[in-house]
């Protein structure tokens, strides 16, 4: 069933993609702008928010309402306009195995020596269309007016609680690791990654399903439970991962100095010796290969990597509890258990 979801979303994907410059004559006013924006929102992805979109919609409702596809994109595109401004943020010059938004916007711009503005500006315009497609896009269903704009509402506010969990973020980096809780790197789950991947996709399609306020809170705390644990295992790839699967750098978190989970662990966890190495690496301008080696022997040295897997698991036991006397339909429900351990505890 998820399979079949998704194909339906990539087909509406292309076909939205196509007629972008119809609807807001794109290419008229700036090739190189629709050319990229058009590359990057077709680049493959697992479209994990379009699907949980739908699957919370189809799971209370009795019909598919016209545009409901097409509808699901603006998840798609305002996960799209977070990649444009997060990788400008991360100095990322790859993105799902491709370059960046800005990287293109470089090259678009190399050799003019009259631009007094970089390819990170031009970027981050980029980005802001693609988050005004995301809301436009999102009108197109045919639905309720009321539970339309609820929403809508819960759209809008998946974007200020992720600009809010990126700021928070950017402050953390520069706090002590001693001083650093678990606390604080679960409010940064919380609100840039658990809102906005999962709780905000699932009750969005509910709500405009129009499902009950108690099966709504029941989804809410299931998926954001499912969004901890999906970071935790996305940091635990961003370390360990391969490159030509994750799209990005190995050394892209450590680099930043992000305090992830995996860190949190590893430095609380780790002797004396290891805690100063960890911190230096964290600490320095320049990271090469070798500093990459290194904390990946203390995290596992330490104990940290089974600490965070474990606690992939404890958290998807926890959300399980969650759905015990949710009512959505049986099949969307297995599906949606499906998708989730697929994305999780997928090796």
């Amino acid at each position: 069933m998820v399979l079949k979801i998704k194909k339906r979303i990539e087909k509406e994907l292309r076909n939205y993609a196509r007629s972008i410059d119809k609807i807001y004559s794109l290419n008229k006013l700036s090739f190189c702008l629709s050319k990229n924006i058009k590359e990057f929102i077709l680049r493959d992805g697992k479209r994990i928010r379009p699907i949980l979109f739908c699957i919370g919609y189809l799971g209370f409702s009795k019909k598919s309402p016209v545009g409901l596809y097409r509808s699901s994109l603006s998840l798609e595109l305002l996960h799209d306009f977070m990649l444009v401004h997060d990788d400008i943020i991360d100095k990322s010059s790859m993105r799902r195995g491709r370059p960046s938004m800005h990287a293109l916007f470089k090259r678009y711009l190399a050799g003019n020596k009259k631009a007094k503005f970089s390819g990170e500006d031009l970027a981050i315009v980029a980005g802001d269309v693609m988050y005004a497609m995301a809301l436009d896009v999102f009108l197109t269903v045919k639905e309720n007016k009321e539970r339309k704009e609820k929403a809508l509402k819960k759209l809008i506010s998946a974007t200020l609680f992720t600009g809010t969990g990126e700021f928070i973020e950017l402050l953390l980096g520069i706090k002590p690791l001693e001083k650093v809780t678990q606390k604080d790197i679960y409010k940064i789950y919380d609100y840039k990654t658990a809102n906005y991947t999962f709780a905000s996709p699932l009750t969005m399609g509910a709500i405009l399903a129009g499902a009950k306020p108690r099966q709504i809170k029941k989804l809410y705390a299931y998926s954001m439970l499912i969004g901890r644990a999906f970071q935790i295992k996305d940091d635990i790839a961003g370390t360990f991962g391969k490159e030509s699967q994750t799209g990005k750098s190995n050394l892209t978190d450590i680099k930043e100095g992000k305090r992830t989970l995996l860190i949190y662990y590893a430095f609380n966890q780790a002797n004396k010796k290891d805690k100063l190495i960890i911190k230096n690496i964290l600490a320095a301008s320049c990271i090469k290969r070798t500093d990459l080696v290194k904390i990946r022997k203390i995290i596992i040295k330490s104990g940290a990597l089974a600490s965070a897997q474990y606690q992939i698991k404890h958290l998807y036991s926890q959300a399980i509890k969650q759905t015990n006397d949710l009512k959505m339909k049986k099949e969307y429900k297995l599906a949606l258990d499906s998708f989730i351990r697929e994305i999780l505890l997928e090796k």
